[in-house]
Parts: structure tokens; C-alpha cells; sequence
């Protein structure tokens, strides 16, 4: 197995190895540009004697010029797009070397929150699954911008299915060693978008398929133009040959231009259209023909989510997109207006693209839609394949389905830690609930570790109902329904207080358990009502927990208010548990251990003194 300084090595090697290459290529192109010119101003010294001895031996040196400077301009296209893979192949190992070292200014951007997300999402916000310093931040490995949000629906999943977890915990188990594979699509992912910083937005495309599916060049429109089209070359075959009159060619001529003109709108806007949608499906065709080509392990997993790109030979991505390029290319010369006016006015070619590129993207919008499915698809799972990579101690958890456990949920844990914590200061703890209305009851000091102990339930949680691997050796556990109420926030616009954001996201919990659901809640509620004085927080602690007993739930709460810890005599389900702190030469050390019974210390009048308050007190001696 792996330590995080291995694998920091190993990418340091391979790092040296690409800049080696690259300063090689880098050499190359010099030395080519430098051929070019010599070529160039050898090949002008000798055309100019050429031309002065014998003209033929002159136009023999220009025809020996030009085949020179045009293979040498060939090869130099593969210079660039080999420097440019090599640039773009560092990149990727320094967003590797970031994930691996929690670099959070040197992680590729995921998509913002949306602001609706973060006031309605029950577990979002409170366990940074989102965001600039989150859990999807660390585990995106994609370019597309769907195949980004994929992977973030997967973490904010609310009602998980056993079937597909385990069908995708198949899949991630078949990337993990498969490396190479992996590099080398994210390779030709970013190498697509070299020239933009904006992730591939592949909806997009399908939204321009979607506003042009019906063909708007009639197919009638396309054979008078060309028949006006035969028309006008006959009549100047006529002029030529039998000397008719030139007004006929002119007549004609007329004819086919007025019934461009009459027809254009049913062409669209050839240039506008084809433009920007040429760059992207080109972007594509780089992607969709490393997926076509790759030779899949038959009857495996990826070798089923892969199928739709080369299952049908004709209609392939590489055959569609490609016939899609030329027509696009072509398009690009209309441009120039008057310039495309002239040229249909002698031949009909705008007609004959807009029916080909109807008849193209007709073609394309059946299949597009499923290659870009799979692709985000692949793209979301890549990243969970490279998490468990990066992170090789530790597991895939065990999802117990509900006929197993009867009605008793089931959530065992140990060296269960938080993903997000640097691995030198991680502290992981073994935990465990047995049946449907088990609370832990958490108390302790100030900063010991019971907020992140409750994030490291949750966002292991969500790990493990997106089928990735999770921060334990051990992880076996019923599939829940998570609700959080750690990070909650006042809001100015909507005239809500600290207290009363609580008090909504708290009544959210019961009237979602109230309405029934699909599986058992778990709940993580930190500091149950912090937002109000100790005599009313400790009424309404006490009647909330009584209520989360008798439901359809299993959870822990943290609080400072360790009367709460005698509510264990009057209901077994509820369970105490603490984080303690340890004092040596007047210094606060944290050991971040869960332990059974209330917490036995109080320390918030010793951080006010450390921090320089005028708090005088008499300190009581540390319990053993």
C-alpha cells in the first residue's frame, strides 16, 4: 500500500519525465523553425541563379522549394499538438499533486453553488459537499461541466438506490487500476479544451440540435437551385460554342440569384451557426474517438457503459462528427456576405450545406444525447476511481440492503476519519448504532472535535451513497436518509435571525419524518439550539430529543448542556458519548478520541484567558 509520499514521488518522477520530453519537443520546434527559413532563403538564392542561367532550372528550384516548405509544414502541426499535449499532461499532475495535498488554491474550479441549492439542501452547506473547499471540489476529475454536476448529484444524493451503488461500486473497482486509461481520457478531455477556460458544455450542443431538428431547407428549394444552377452553366456553354447571346447568361444568372435571395432564410445563418458548434464538436471528436477505439475488456462493466460508441459501425461518433466537420468547414465561407452571394448566385452551395447539415444533425441528435450520457457518466466515476487511487487505505463500504437488517438500521464504522483533513492531523474513532431510534448524545469541550466528528459521519455517508470508497478500514452500513442542522446561517433578505434558521431547519427534520420516508433519517445536529439562553435551550433540547426517540431515525446531537446526559436514564436508546481535552503546562492538547459516558471538563473561561480576556476564575484541577 502506498503512502501519500510514495505516490508524491512517483508523481514527481513522471512530472521530470514529461518536462524532459517536453524541452526535447521544445528543441524540435526551434530546430524546425529554423529549417523552415533556411529552406525558404536557400530555396530564393536558388530560384534567383536558376531563373539568371535557365529559366527551367529555376522553376525546377521553386517546385523542390515549395515541396520542401510544404513538408516540413506538415510535420510541424504534430511539434505543436505534441507540446501542447506534454503542457497539458503537467497541468494534470499538478492538480494531482494538489488533491493530494489538500492545495486548494491549486485544485481545478467546480461549479458554484446554486443559491437555491444552499438554502433548501438538507446536508449541502453543513458538510461542505460543495463549494471552494469542499468534498466535490477534491474529488472532480472532469472537464465536462454536466460530467462535474453528476458527480455532485451523486454526493447529494437524498434516497440512494442499493442496486445502482453496488452496479457503480463494480465500475469504480474496474477503473481503479486501470490508470492509464484514465490519464489519458482527462488527457484529451483538457487537451479539447486548451483554448478556453470554460469546462465542455455539452447541453449546449444538444440545445442547438433541439432549435434546428426540423429540417428548414426544403429539399424542392434545393433542386429548382440546382436546376437554375444547370440552366445558368448551359446558357454559357451556348455562348461559347454556338454564340448565342450573352443576355440569355445574363437572364439566368438572375434567375438563380433572385431565387437565392428568396430562399435564404430557409438556409438560417450558415455562419453564425456552424461557427462556434464546429469548435465544440470538434472538441468531441477527440474525446468520443479515444472512447470508440479504446479495446475494452469484453462483458465488463466498462465495456457496457461504453458500448453505445462503436456498437453501431455506421454510426459511429468518429463517421458522424467527421461528416459533420466537413460540412461545418465549408460553411465557414458564408462568412463573407457578398462573397457567398456571388458564389450562389453560380452555384446553389449554401442550399446543398444547410440540407446536408440538416440531414447531419438529424442523424447526430439520436445518438448524441447517449455518448454524452456515458461520457458524464464515465467522467463522475473516473473521479471516484482516482479518489480511491490517491487514497489506497481506504475502503469500499458495505451497503446492507433492508431485507437483511429487518427493520433495525445498521451503521458500523472504525478509523472512521474525515476526508478532508490532511492525513498527518487526521484522528479517526470506531462507532456504532444498532437499532431504529438510537441518539448519540455528544458532549465535550469547546474546539475537541465533536462538529467534525459529526462531519466525518455525514460526509462519509455521502461517499458511500455515491458508491466511493470511504475514510475507514471498515464501513458496514444501512442506506439512510441524511439531514444536517451543523452549519446554519441568519439571512438579511428573508429577515431570519440565527435563532430562527435553527429552529426552521430542526422543524424541517420532524415534518420530514412526519411525511414518511423511504429509509431511516439519520440526523447530525450540532449544538442544538446555541441560539438562545441556557434555561429555554435546555427545555427545548430536552422535548426535541424525547420527540427523535419514538421516529423513524437514528442520529447524534452535540451539546455543551451536559444536563442533557441524564435523558440516557430515562431512555435506553440514547447513548453518551464525549471528546475530552488534556491539560500539561498550563497548554489545552485535543486528542479528538470519541469516549463513552459525558464529558467530565469544561474549557470555555480557559480559551477566553488564553486569548487575553479579563477572565480571573479558579481553575479546578483536571480529572484524571
Amino acid at each position: 500500500m502506498e503512502t501519500i509520499f510514495e505516490q508524491q514521488a512517483a508523481i514527481e518522477r513522471q512530472y521530470a519525465r514529461i518536462q524532459r520530453r517536453l524541452a526535447k519537443t521544445q528543441l524540435l520546434d526551434q530546430s524546425n523553425k529554423m529549417r523552415t527559413l533556411g529552406v525558404i532563403g536557400v530555396g530564393l538564392f536558388l530560384i534567383i541563379i536558376g531563373l539568371a542561367v535557365l529559366p527551367v532550372l529555376g522553376f525546377i528550384f521553386i517546385l523542390l522549394t515549395a515541396l520542401a516548405f510544404y513538408l516540413l509544414s506538415r510535420f510541424q502541426p504534430k511539434v505543436n499538438q505534441s507540446m501542447l499535449r506534454y503542457q497539458v499532461w503537467l497541468r494534470l499532475l499538478d492538480e494531482q499533486k494538489a488533491r493530494l495535498n489538500l492545495d486548494w488554491d491549486a485544485m481545478p474550479a467546480v461549479p458554484p453553488r446554486d443559491e437555491q441549492e444552499e438554502v433548501d439542501h438538507p446536508f449541502e452547506i453543513d458538510l461542505d459537499i460543495s463549494g471552494e473547499r469542499s468534498l466535490h471540489r477534491l474529488l472532480n476529475t472532469g472537464v465536462s461541466l454536466e460530467g462535474m454536476l453528476r458527480l455532485r448529484d451523486w454526493l447529494l444524493e437524498l434516497e440512494p438506490d442499493h442496486e445502482m451503488l453496488s452496479e457503480r461500486q463494480s465500475l469504480v473497482r474496474e477503473l481503479i487500476p486501470m490508470t492509464r486509461f484514465r490519464h489519458k481520457l482527462q488527457l484529451y478531455s483538457l487537451f479539447a479544451t486548451r483554448f478556453t477556460s470554460d469546462p465542455v458544455d455539452g447541453d449546449r450542443l444538444l440545445d442547438w440540435l433541439d432549435t434546428q431538428s426540423e429540417s428548414k431547407q426544403k429539399l424542392s428549394s434545393l433542386l429548382i437551385a440546382l436546376a437554375l444552377s444547370a440552366l445558368l452553366y448551359l446558357t454559357v456553354i451556348l455562348f461559347v460554342f454556338v454564340h448565342t447571346s450573352p443576355l440569355f447568361c445574363v437572364v439566368a444568372l438572375l434567375c438563380s440569384l433572385i431565387w437565392y435571395l428568396r430562399t435564404k432564410k430557409e438556409q438560417g445563418n450558415l455562419a453564425e451557426d456552424t461557427y462556434q458548434q464546429r469548435v465544440a464538436f470538434g472538441q468531441l471528436q477527440q474525446i468520443f474517438g479515444y472512447l470508440e477505439n479504446y479495446p475494452y475488456a469484453r462483458n465488463s462493466p466498462l465495456w457496457h457503459l461504453c458500448e453505445p460508441f462503436f456498437e453501431h459501425a455506421e454510426h459511429r461518433p468518429s463517421r458522424l462528427l467527421a461528416r459533420l466537420e466537413r460540412i461545418t468547414g465549408r460553411a465557414t465561407l458564408a462568412r463573407s456576405p457578398e462573397g457567398w452571394m456571388a458564389l450562389n448566385a453560380l452555384f446553389p452551395l449554401g442550399a446543398i450545406l444547410a440540407y446536408q447539415l440538416d440531414q447531419c444533425k438529424a442523424l447526430i441528435a439520436q445518438y448524441l444525447p447517449i455518448w454524452l450520457d456515458v461520457w458524464y457518466e464515465l467522467e463522475a466515476t473516473c473521479s471516484l476511481a482516482n479518489f480511491a487511487e490517491m487514497n489506497p487505505d481506504y475502503t469500499f463500504p458495505e451497503l446492507v440492503p433492508d431485507r437483511q437488517t429487518g427493520s433495525a438500521p445498521v451503521f458500523q464504522a472504525e478509523q472512521l476519519g474525515h476526508p478532508l483533513i490532511k492525513k498527518s492531523k487526521k484522528v479517526s474513532n470506531d462507532f456504532q448504532l444498532d437499532a431504529q431510534g438510537e441518539i448519540l448524545l455528544i458532549t465535550g469541550s469547546n474546539m475537541s472535535g465533536k462538529s467534525t466528528f459529526l462531519r466525518t459521519i455525514g460526509v462519509n455517508l455521502c461517499l458511500a451513497y455515491a458508491g466511493s470508497v470511504v475514510s475507514a478500514s471498515l464501513l458496514r452500513t444501512s442506506i439512510f436518509e441524511l439531514y444536517a442542522c451543523i452549519r446554519v446561517t441568519d439571512s438579511l433578505a428573508d429577515g431570519y435571525s440565527y435563532f430562527y434558521a435553527e429552529v426552521r431547519r430542526l422543524k424541517g427534520l420532524l415534518e420530514r419524518l412526519e411525511s414518511g420516508t423511504r429509509y431511516p433519517i439519520f440526523f447530525l445536529i450540532d449544538e442544538i439550539f446555541k441560539g438562545t439562553n441556557n434555561y429555554e435551550r435546555l427545555i427545548g433540547s430536552e422535548a426535541y430529543i424525547r420527540t427523535l426517540v419514538e421516529k423513524k431515525c437514528v442520529g447524534a446531537i452535540s451539546t455543551h448542556d451536559l444536563e442533557l446526559v441524564q435523558l440516557t436514564e430515562l431512555f435506553p436508546f440514547i447513548k453518551n458519548y464525549h471528546f475530552k481535552e488534556n491539560i500539561t503546562d498550563d497548554q489545552m492538547n485535543f486528542e479528538y478520541l470519541l469516549r463513552t459516558g459525558p464529558s467530565p471538563t469544561r474549557n470555555a473561561l480557559r480559551i477566553m484567558q488564553m486569548a487575553g480576556l479579563p477572565v480571573k476564575w479558579d481553575a479546578p484541577q483536571p480529572q484524571p
